[in-house]
């Protein structure tokens, strides 16, 4: 069985809202059980004022898509529940049914790691209604969290300009499952190692850690402290220096690290948490370096995000590695990604599909119909534009596109280079996409920001990265919303 099944006690049937299941019950009782429909799962704003995410999540969503069914223990739940008038909530022979129900949809997805971008399907289902309704919530709490961390470290990694950024978050998560899949995602997005030895055993991450400031309170003093632990753990020897006063606590780790170097062994470096890290990290680097240890390195911690640490890097801090904590696992400044799960077409068996858009007073929340694909293009090895089309309506070889949000007209000309991103992942509930390691996904994740425009890869006021609608697919849009206006749905 798998480590990641053992921990989270599948099959989750029950992970979804109420409404999903009385929408069900709903379908149920109309003869819709053989209704189909497509469902995008999309989010419409990129996260922390940048110009891009990291897909990540499917992993989870593979598991839990094979897992997913209701057990009995799930049905007698159910059964219990009632209505405004104290009766049962759900008919005895709908619980049946759900009971019975083998998942049979279809899973296209943008692999884990990928660069993407608004509107552009993360995931799109299709197969019963009632089936792809049911599993909205579940995708969406495993995508949107899972994607907001990856990007969020991707971000932080990429502030440090190449130096390893330890993950520290497991205290501050939110629950056991989000450390978990903080840790995930924060090592796919490009950390070098989590303090969370849980995730190092699930998903094979290394794992790093010292001592904290009690180790030393411990102690009668601070020396004493740094040579205990040298000697209960020589090969493993950074010494947070900033309990008391941080620059004798480097002295005091000189040291120690000179006691060990006569046994053989060599100090790792020393952690800074408070006070002015840029200053005091130069001082440190100074004193190490004139002690002879200038292969030491300089841990820094202390509530640090992407902007803290560039605004470090331009006091020319000496910091070459990074813990962060909090505001990565948490993903402080933006603790939700906004994903959204909208309907884009329907259809009875042996019928065409039927498209749908829901229409908003905001521009940006009307949906997009159809059974989109994301096609990228790239010149010279660097992404260019992602166009979204409609696989019935297809994409000409000259293709020509509506960027969203502007009226204007482009076109990518013949013969450029591109992929389609979405992939198989389910066909009629079977899985048939092999998952790649995580050490994979985290190099892919390296390369696709690698293949970002230079202006969309910064860190603060990036440039827009295009993301247009083809223009057919935009055509029937435009069309769609005339129509829903007229109060008809296609």
């Amino acid at each position: 069985m798998n480590t990641q099944t053992q921990i989270y006690k599948a099959p989750l049937g029950l992970l979804t809202d109420l409404y999903q299941l009385t929408m069900a019950f709903g379908y149920w009782k109309s003869g819709l059980t053989e209704r189909e429909a497509v469902f995008n799962l999309f989010y419409r704003k990129n996260p922390f004022g940048g110009e891009f995410a990291i897909a990540c999540g499917l992993e989870s969503v593979i598991h839990y898509l094979n897992d997913f069914c209701f057990r009995e223990e799930d049905i007698d739940y159910l059964r219990g529940l009632t209505g405004n008038d104290g009766q049962p909530l759900f008919e005895s022979e709908f619980l049946g049914w759900l009971l019975r129900m083998e998942f049979s949809c279809d899973v296209r997805a943008i692999p884990e790691g990928t660069v993407v971008f608004p509107h552009e399907p993360l995931l799109r289902i299709s197969g019963p209604l009632i089936q792809c309704q049911l599993i909205e919530s579940a995708l969406l709490n495993l995508m949107n969290f899972q994607t907001l961390i990856a990007t969020k470290s991707a971000r932080i990694c990429m502030s440090t300009r190449g130096e390893p950024v330890l993950e520290f978050g497991l205290r501050r998560a939110q629950g056991i499952d989000g450390a978990l899949s903080a840790s995930r995602s924060a090592y796919m997005g490009g950390c070098a190692a989590t303090s969370n030895v849980l995730a190092g055993k699930v998903f094979g991450i290394p794992v790093k850690g010292t001592h904290a400031h009690s180790w030393v309170m411990a102690f009668d003093d601070e020396l004493e402290a740094f040579e205990a632990y040298a000697v209960a753990m020589p090969n493993n020897c950074v010494f947070l220096v900033d309990t008391y006063d941080t620059l004798d606590g480097v002295k005091r780790a000189i040291r120690t690290g000179q006691r060990l170097r006569e046994k053989g062994y060599e100090m790792v470096g020393i952690r800074l948490d408070s006070g002015d890290l840029a200053q005091l990290s130069i001082d440190a680097r100074q004193i190490l370096d004139e002690a002879g240890f200038d292969g030491a390195a300089i841990v820094a911690s202390n509530d640090l995000n992407e902007a803290l640490i560039t605004g470090l890097k331009e006091q020319g801090a000496t910091i070459n590695v990074w813990g962060v904590g909090t505001k990565l696992a948490t993903a402080y400044e933006q603790p939700a990604l906004g994903g959204v799960y909208k309907l884009a077409a329907i259809r009875d068996p042996g019928e065409e599909w039927r498209y749908r858009v829901k229409l908003s007073n905001e521009p940006v929340k009307v949906s997009n119909p159809g059974l989109q694909q994301v096609r990228r293009f790239s010149e010279n090895g660097q992404f260019r534009a992602d166009v979204i089309y409609d696989e019935r309506l297809g994409i000409p070889d000259e293709c020509q596109y509506n960027p969203i949000g502007e009226n204007a007209l482009s076109e990518v000309t013949a013969g450029a280079d591109h992929e389609d991103l979405l992939v198989p992942v389910f066909e009629s509930g079977r899985q048939v996409y092999e998952t790649p390691d995580l050490e994979d996904v985290r190099q892919m994740t390296q390369e696709q920001l690698a293949r970002l425009p230079d202006g969309s890869r910064q860190l603060f006021d990036p440039v827009p990265y295009t993301v247009g609608l083809e223009k057919q697919l935009h055509e029937l849009k435009l069309s769609l919303m005339e129509r829903a206006l007229q109060g008809g749905a296609s």
